[in-house]
C-alpha cells in the first residue's frame, strides 16, 4: 500500500460530539445569540477537527512550497523564472512578506523545495529548507503534461511526508507557495475542477495587462485541450496541468487531515492545491479553513467548489502564505471565544426572556 493510500485511510470527518459540545457552550455565552458570527462557526469547526473543547492552535507553521514551471516559456508571467530561487533566499533570510506576517502571527515559516529550477542542496544541508525536489521545474503544459503520473503522486506524498514530519510539534498548518508562472497551472486546475470557462477563472497574476491576460487565457485553454485531464482524477489533473508545489500543497492538506490538524489555506495557488486534495479525498474539506478571497477572479469559484467561506477579503494577491498567516489571528480569536468567554451562568448575568 502506498503512502497516499495509507494516508487516505486515516482521514475521517470532524467529530460530531465535539462539535455538539462546542455548539452548546457557545450558545450559553454571555452575549447575544451567535453575536460573534463566523468566529463562533470557526470555533465549532476547530473543536470538531481537533476533537477538543480547548483546540490546540498555539504552535503554528506556514509551509511555503516552491517550484518552477515550464509554461513560463510561453510568456505568461511578468517576472523571469530566476525570481523563484531569489525569493526562496529571501524567505530563508526572513525578509519576505510571509516572514513579516508569520512573525506577527507567531508562526514559523517552513520552506520546502518541491521543484525549483536550481540546486538548493546547500540550503537543505544547512537545515534552512526541506528538500523534497521532484524535478527541476515542470514541463511546459502548453505542449504536453507537466509531469508523469508517478511524479505527481510523489509530489503529493512529499507534502504528506512534510505534514507527518511537522505534526509532532505543530498544531495548525498554513499553506504557502512560490513559483513564477504558477497562476497559469492553477487557472487550468480551477477551470477543470469548477467546470467554469477559462475566461471566468483567469486573472492577471503578477500584474498582466489586457493583451498579456488574453494570451494567458489562450495558453491555459491550449493546455487543457492538449492534455485532456480527467476531472474525476486528482492525480491525473496534477500530472497533466499542475505543478510540483501545487502537489506538495495538496499533500500537506491531506497529511494535516490525516493527523486531525487544521490547515489554513492561503490564496489562489494554495486553493488549487486544496482542490486537488479535495478531488483525491473529499473529507479533507472538514480540515480546511479558507483564509481569504484573493483578487484573482477564479478564486471565489474555487472556494465555492470547496463549500468554504473565506475569513478575510483584503484585495490580496501575493501568495507565499501571507493570507494564511493573517487568518491565524482569527483562529486564535475563535479559540479564545470558545475557551475564555464566560457563560451566563458562570458570569451570573441574567438572560433575556425574549
Amino acid at each position: 500500500m502506498s503512502m497516499l493510500q495509507r494516508t487516505l485511510k486515516q482521514i475521517y470527518p470532524q467529530d460530531t460530539d465535539s462539535r455538539d459540545h462546542a455548539n452548546e457552550r457557545l450558545g450559553q455565552l454571555a452575549l447575544p445569540p451567535w453575536a460573534l458570527g463566523d468566529l463562533m462557526d470557526l470555533a465549532v469547526d476547530l473543536a470538531g477537527m481537533t476533537r477538543s473543547q480547548k483546540p490546540p492552535v498555539a504552535r503554528k507553521a506556514i509551509v511555503t512550497m516552491a517550484g518552477d514551471h515550464g509554461v513560463v516559456a510561453e510568456g505568461v508571467s511578468k517576472f523571469p523564472q530566476e525570481v523563484t530561487v531569489q525569493m526562496v533566499s529571501n524567505f530563508v533570510n526572513g525578509g519576505a512578506g510571509i516572514n513579516a506576517l508569520a512573525r506577527q502571527a507567531g508562526a514559523e515559516v517552513v520552506v520546502v523545495d518541491m521543484g525549483v529550477k536550481a540546486d538548493l542542496r546547500e540550503l537543505a544541508d544547512q537545515g534552512k529548507i526541506i528538500n523534497k525536489k521532484v524535478g527541476l521545474g515542470t514541463d511546459n503544459i502548453a505542449t504536453g503534461p507537466a509531469m508523469s503520473r508517478a511524479m505527481a503522486q510523489r509530489a503529493v506524498e512529499s507534502g504528506i511526508d512534510v505534514a507527518n514530519l511537522l505534526a509532532e510539534r505543530i498544531d495548525i498548518f498554513g499553506t504557502g507557495d512560490m513559483g513564477i508562472g504558477n497562476t497559469t497551472p492553477s487557472t487550468a486546475i480551477a477551470a477543470v475542477l469548477t467546470g467554469k470557462n477559462v475566461t471566468e477563472v483567469a486573472g492577471r497574476g503578477t500584474g498582466l495587462n489586457d493583451e498579456q491576460l488574453a494570451h494567458k487565457i489562450d495558453i491555459v485553454t491550449q493546455a487543457i485541450a492538449v492534455n485532456k485531464p480527467d476531472a474525476r482524477d486528482g492525480i491525473d489533473i496534477l500530472a497533466k496541468i499542475g505543478g510540483f508545489e501545487i502537489g506538495g500543497i495538496a499533500g500537506l492538506i491531506l497529511g494535516a487531515a490525516a493527523n486531525k490538524k487544521p490547515v489554513v489555506v492561503d490564496g489562489f495557488i494554495s486553493t488549487a492545491g486544496a482542490l486537488i486534495a479535495y478531488a483525491i479525498e473529499p473529507f479533507v474539506r472538514d480540515y480546511i479553513i479558507c483564509a481569504h478571497r484573493s483578487m484573482e477572479p477564479g478564486h471565489q469559484h474555487m472556494i465555492d467548489k470547496l463549500g468554504a467561506r473565506p475569513l478575510l477579503d483584503l484585495n490580496m494577491r501575493l501568495g507565499e502564505g501571507t493570507g494564511a498567516a493573517l487568518a491565524m489571528n482569527l483562529v486564535d480569536a475563535s479559540v479564545a471565544i470558545l475557551t475564555e468567554v464566560a457563560t451566563f451562568q458562570e458570569a451570573s448575568v441574567a438572560q433575556s426572556d425574549n
